[in-house]
C-alpha cells in the first residue's frame, strides 16, 4: 500500500447540498484516509512580500493523505471527489528516499 496526497483546489461558499456531497464522499473513502485537514486564510510569503491568498477557484482548500495500491487507484478516488475546481494527486515519497546521502 502506498500513500498519496490529494490537494483539493477551489472554493465557493458551501451550500447544504455541497456539504452533503463532501460528507458523503469522506464517508465513502474513510477506510483509505490517514490524515485530512481543511485550509483557509492563507498567505503567500516571498523574499520581498507577504500577500493575502484569496479564497477563490484557485485556492488550495485542503488535503487528504490516503492509502491506495497505486496512482491509478488514487486517481479513481480523486475523480469521485465533489471538487469545486480540481483535485491534485501526489505520491508520498518514502522516508528512505528523503534521507541525505552518507
Amino acid at each position: 500500500m502506498k500513500k498519496f496526497v490529494l490537494l483539493t483546489i477551489g472554493f465557493t461558499q458551501p451550500t447544504p447540498e455541497i456539504m452533503k456531497s463532501w460528507m458523503q464522499w469522506f464517508k465513502s473513502i474513510e477506510d483509505k484516509i490517514t490524515d485530512q485537514i481543511g485550509l483557509s486564510n492563507g498567505k503567500e510569503v516571498t523574499k520581498n512580500d507577504i500577500a493575502e491568498l484569496p479564497m477563490d477557484k484557485d485556492a488550495i482548500t485542503g488535503y487528504l493523505v490516503i492509502n491506495a495500491e497505486n496512482m491509478d487507484e488514487a486517481i479513481k478516488i480523486a475523480q469521485s471527489c465533489p471538487m469545486i475546481t480540481s483535485t491534485k494527486v501526489y505520491e508520498v515519497m518514502s522516508h528512505k528516499s528523503l534521507k541525505p546521502p552518507n
